[in-house]
């Protein structure tokens, strides 16, 4: 896994998710993201494989909140946002 992000989009579902989103929950996202593109280790994201997929994983927004994401290449695709649900 690569540490800095060079590259990355969001998928339609995401935009979508992120809209309904509470402010709040928008405005850590917003923050964790800048992290994430600094330093996709960092222990405050909790990065970890979704189980049961090859390449797909999720990382924290809060204890409740997460994010989901794959690599396309040198990309990262932002896929879900929301709570823990969403990795269901």
């Amino acid at each position: 896994m690569a540490k800095r992000v060079t590259a990355y989009r969001f998928t339609k579902s995401f935009k979508k998710q992120y809209s309904r989103l509470p402010k709040e929950i928008q405005k850590a996202f917003d923050k964790k993201l800048e992290l994430f593109l600094r330093d996709m280790s960092h222990p405050s994201l909790r990065v970890k494989r979704i189980q049961g997929t090859r390449d797909r994983w999720e990382a924290s927004i809060t204890m409740k909140y997460r994010f989901t994401f794959q690599f396309s290449g040198d990309t990262v695709i932002f896929r879900a946002i929301g709570t823990h649900e969403i990795i269901t």
